[in-house]
């Protein structure tokens, strides 16, 4: 878990490189699997998601991840499509901001008002994805970034069902001030 959160700390310290996706030339499954990890913007609001999933309980443990990937696929495929999502960035950048003021403030929302929300951000760092995804490939690709997604959902579920609720709340804190400061430094 050391290791997990000094990563997550480097990562928010080059908010210079959060924003920069160029590079996913091909249509490969590591390719896809890469791009999440290529960017703080992206790291902390999926782990956010599994820490606010963690926070809540009950059926969120597997609706807002698995809602998450859902949406993000189909975002994938509308960027990929050339289907236009206005002000994508700020999305992504509100994402982070907003999913860790919730885990901050233990912000507990009935499944029918976050799983919109979810699915809204989810949309949105799914059109990055796929915008910014190959031209060909494109399948293996969307499989390597939904692993990945949901992969780093659980590393925020299992960060949050093994701290105490104070630490659960700091790490919301620390990811909503990393938004800030990567919606600050872009």
């Amino acid at each position: 878990m050391k290791k997990f959160l000094l990563t997550l700390t480097a990562m928010t310290a080059l908010p210079g490189a959060a924003l920069a996706h160029a590079g996913h030339e091909t249509g490969s499954f590591a390719a896809g699997a890469f791009h999440p990890l290529s960017g703080a913007d992206h790291v902390l609001a999926m782990v956010a998601v599994g820490l606010w999933a963690a926070q809540t309980g009950g059926r969120a443990l597997w609706a807002m991840p698995a809602g998450f990937v859902g949406a993000m696929l189909l975002g994938g495929a509308m960027g990929a499509g050339g289907i236009a999502f206005p002000a994508v960035e700020p999305m992504i950048l509100a994402s982070i901001i907003i999913l860790g003021a919730l885990v901050a403030l233990a912000g507990k929302l009935p499944l029918t008002a976050a799983l919109p929300l979810i699915a809204l951000f989810g949309a949105a760092h799914g059109w990055a994805h796929g915008a910014e995804g190959p031209a060909t490939g494109m399948v293996s690709y969307a499989l390597g970034f939904a692993l990945v997604t949901a992969a780093l959902h659980g590393a925020g579920l299992l960060l949050g069902r093994g701290l105490g609720a104070l630490a659960l709340r700091g790490l919301g804190g620390a990811a909503a001030l990393s938004g800030l400061a990567l919606a600050v430094a872009g």
